[in-house]
């Protein structure tokens, strides 16, 4: 697998307007009258709640008032494992799903409903599943994060290979969530862009280095880093730091090329108990007016056509930087075999 299959700068298109602006979306009376009917839609997120899941979820009800949101929090792994359990079970409790390794696991288990909503019609081949079985919902940029008070411009890292440095030995901490948006994903950047034998190579430099594993999120880590107990920070989300950055915390990230790019991807749950609310609340969720909400949170839109509201976030935006995609089919080809990695080298 060369470079050209494996980065892609899923932002691109958005940030650089390359698509007409669609027409205000109107879904459809019958699909609106049985939504309403069931009366509310569950949402099994891996989004932030008070940053984006509630202005979401507000935003919908105030279009829809009939049709109540109820949403569950987790990461990628609970999410799927939840939905799986219900599935086993016989008692599927969620409508709607997302997260960046959620649909790997789901998929193959049988649980999800393939579901092509009208609002997608505007969206790349690139950001949808054929099948409609999912659609990225928004974007994620992860690299290396800095406190400020603790480490100066000059002399933060700027490369992958900076990270080698022996005095950031023992100085460095990354989530070790099994997601492609913590330290498996990095793993999986350094081979797919090295190749297998430099990769591995430098994974083993890397462990030498000590690096603190946290079983906790990104936002923790970054967290972390902010407090002090850290200076660097692995595999933190670059909108995460400007969100802080807004609220006086002295944390900087940096463009160390390739970023790990990831979308959140979007899926109907089988056999949900509101099919038709959750069918209405993911083609408002990708409608313009749903991902004007939620760029409005600083989550990254992925509608053609809807901008970030910091461009910078973004690969096309003032100051480039080149990323590594992890598509879907990349995530269920090696995330095991990237979990295993890191269990060996870095546990």
């Amino acid at each position: 697998m060369n470079r050209r299959e494996v980065t892609f700068a899923l932002g691109s298109v958005a940030a650089a307007g390359l698509f007409p602006w669609s027409r205000a979306h109107a879904a459809s009376p019958d699909l609106v009258a049985a939504a309403e009917k069931e009366g509310k839609v569950v949402w099994y997120t891996t989004m932030i709640v008070d940053q984006s899941v509630r202005p979401l979820a507000e935003a919908f009800q105030k279009k829809y008032p009939k049709i109540a949101v109820e949403f569950t929090r987790a990461g990628s792994g609970d999410t799927a494992l939840k939905i799986i359990n219900e599935g086993q079970a016989g008692r599927v409790m969620g409508d709607v799903f997302d997260g960046t390794a959620t649909f790997a696991s789901v998929m193959p288990a049988g649980f999800v409903e393939p579901y092509r909503p009208e609002s997608a019609a505007a969206y790349p081949d690139e950001f949808k599943s054929a099948d409609g079985s999912w659609h990225a919902l928004n974007f994620y940029y992860l690299t290396a994060a800095y406190n400020t008070d603790l480490v100066s411009a000059d002399e933060a890292p700027k490369t992958y290979d900076d990270l080698l440095d022996e005095k950031w030995k023992g100085q460095l901490v990354w989530s070790v969530v099994p997601e492609p948006v913590a330290a498996p994903g990095f793993i999986g950047n350094m081979l797919l862009t090295k190749g297998k034998d430099a990769g591995t190579a430098y994974l083993d430099k890397l462990a030498a280095q000590g690096v603190t594993n946290m079983s906790s999120s990104q936002r923790t880590v970054l967290d972390r880093v902010i407090v002090g107990d850290f200076p660097i920070g692995l595999m933190v989300f670059n909108h995460h730091v400007e969100i802080s950055k807004a609220q006086g915390a002295p944390i900087e990230w940096l463009r160390m090329e390739p970023l790990v790019s990831s979308a959140s991807l979007l899926g109907l749950i089988k056999g949900g108990p509101n099919p038709n609310a959750g069918k209405l609340f993911i083609d408002w969720l990708l409608s313009e007016e749903g991902q004007r909400v939620l760029a409005s949170t600083s989550y990254l839109p992925t509608r053609p056509g809807v901008d970030a509201t910091i461009p910078t976030l973004l690969p096309t935006g003032p100051q480039h930087f080149d990323t590594t995609f992890m598509s879907p089919t990349i995530v269920a080809d090696n995330l095991k075999d990237w979990i295993a990695i890191l269990d060996e080298k870095f546990t």
